[in-house]
């Protein structure tokens, strides 16, 4: 088999993906640079979703690229905005030229004696293999299962005639027009279908165990609004709206972990206010604190509308059993459907399923911890792109980018063919990157796949921005627990500490 040799491979061609080439190209020109893409656009999430009212859940200005201003005052976009404002970033910075589509990544291994990583691909239009040889490896995949979604079994369902639908696979042709819609869910996918498909709909009810908690934010940005009425210059605009938005983020999120009775107040104020006086609270009053779980934010107040309107409605209950015709709840009650919305969530996988190994020896993912929350312990030259959790996923994918791009030009300038980093046993707790802070499902499910977190620094991730930032832009690049090599040297201590 020919094999294609590149100095940077980058397994994944979405926001992280593209971010991560862009960053690596910068800082290293000549560099020879392919991504590795499955689907036949750029974009991933963007890309793969396509079900009604599809959008972000966190502000553009700060989920965007931090090299690329988002030139809309819209505060939420729409998916395929979205994806084409990746696509356009990508062909701005060379990067779309250097990717290749429809290509899955199987297995890589890492070996030492010649300091490079052996990746077999397959090519899913022909079924054929490909190799690739890289002096570097960045997965840019994200952390969940693009081909199986979360999907529980509900009892009884076999019975119910109508259409069931996953948002993940969601049907081109699903018509919803006059139909009666059950939305079984609660997260930013429920309450951004609820609105998208009301007015079409006899009815749209977002069936919920639990409530979660919602913010209402303007559709339009005040401040970008007078910058763009001043032509303020597109990237001072974004600078400054982009440091305001962060500045929020983390005010915010520190207000509701330090004063939690307090922000559940403001919260549940805040929706009372938008939803009116008949407003069954119920519905929005978690069990949880603020921040247990990830806010859902609704532009405008949409969700408020249509329950309003009564072109919608909420359902705080348990599911007893699929009928013919709809749900039947634990209390009785029946919700009848044409068409049920299973928005139940994601599956966890890391590096889209690849198979991982260093010199042959598989590598156990959730053994192991992250090193300044991008690389993994005991893994020679990978980069792990994992966005934030409590905030703007893109913050971290970019400061990740800008890092792998760092450590790839100290190692070029110092002759360093590897870099490891080593920890030891006490320094990775029992907690996953993702699952100490946050209480969601998809969280819960995660701990079976992610790595460890840290005990200390440079181990422990902090979902910090300000931190982040000075940790992997300003901080020195040759640390102690990094450990570089020169390909096929006799090796004097292993990969992996005591």
């Amino acid at each position: 088999m020919e094999q294609t040799r590149v100095d940077v491979l980058v397994i994944g061609a979405g926001i992280s993906g593209i971010s991560a080439a862009r960053h690596v190209l910068r800082d290293n020109p000549g560099a020879s640079l392919v991504v590795l893409e499955r689907r036949a656009r750029v974009g991933g999430t963007w890309d793969l979703f396509r079900y009604p009212g599809i959008r972000s859940d966190s502000d553009m200005p700060t989920f965007g690229f931090g090299f690329r201003p988002w030139r809309d005052k819209r505060i939420l976009a729409d998916g395929a905005k979205i994806r084409q404002y990746v696509e356009d970033a990508a062909d701005d910075s060379g990067v779309l030229e250097r990717v290749r589509f429809g290509r899955r990544a199987v297995s890589a291994d890492f070996s030492h004696d010649s300091g490079r990583w052996t990746v077999e691909v397959e090519d899913e239009n022909t079924g054929e293999r490909e190799s690739y040889s890289a002096g570097y490896l960045v997965g840019a995949t994200g952390y969940y299962d693009y081909d199986h979604p979360y999907r529980p079994e509900f009892p009884g369902e076999a019975d119910f005639r109508g259409t069931l639908v996953h948002p993940q696979h969601w049907p081109e042709d699903l018509d919803h027009t006059g139909k009666r819609v059950v939305v079984i869910g609660s997260g930013a996918t429920a309450i951004t279908l609820l609105p998208a498909m009301a007015d079409a709909a006899a009815h749209v009810t977002m069936l919920q165990r639990s409530p979660t908690y919602v913010l209402a934010l303007p559709e339009v940005d005040p401040l970008t609004s007078v910058l763009q009425k001043l032509r303020a210059p597109a990237r001072l605009t974004h600078k400054v709206v982009r440091a305001r938005n962060i500045a929020l983020q983390r005010g915010s999120y520190a207000f509701c972990r330090t004063y939690p009775r307090l922000a559940r107040k403001v919260l549940l104020g805040l929706v009372r206010a938008q939803a009116g006086k008949g407003v069954d609270m119920r519905h929005f009053s978690p069990e949880y604190k603020p921040w247990d779980q990830r806010l859902c934010v609704v532009p405008g107040g949409d969700l408020f509308k249509v329950l309003r309107s009564g072109k919608a409605s909420i359902a705080t209950d348990h599911i007893d059993t699929f009928t013919a015709d709809g749900i039947r709840l634990r209390s009785g009650k029946e919700l009848k459907a044409d068409i049920v919305v299973t928005a139940t969530g994601l599956t966890v996988r890391l590096m889209g399923g690849m198979a991982l190994t260093v010199d042959g020896e598989p590598v156990d993912v959730k053994d192991r911890v992250l090193y300044k929350a991008v690389l993994l312990e005991g893994v020679p030259n990978m980069s792990l792109v994992i966005g934030y959790t409590n905030a703007s996923w893109t913050l971290k994918a970019d400061l990740a980018a800008d890092y792998t791009a760092r450590l790839l030009a100290h190692m070029r300038r110092h002759g360093h063919d590897i870099a490891t980093p080593v920890a030891c046993d006490g320094d990775r707790s029992a907690f996953s990157v993702m699952g100490e802070a946050l209480t969601s499902g998809y969280i819960a499910r995660a701990d079976e796949v992610m790595p460890r977190q840290g005990t200390r620094a440079p181990w422990r991730l902090w979902n910090n921005y300000y931190r982040d930032r000075a940790l992997l832009r300003n901080s020195p690049i040759d640390d102690s627990p990094l450990r570089f090599e020169k390909a096929g040297a006799p090796r004097t201590a292993p990969a992996r500490a005591a």
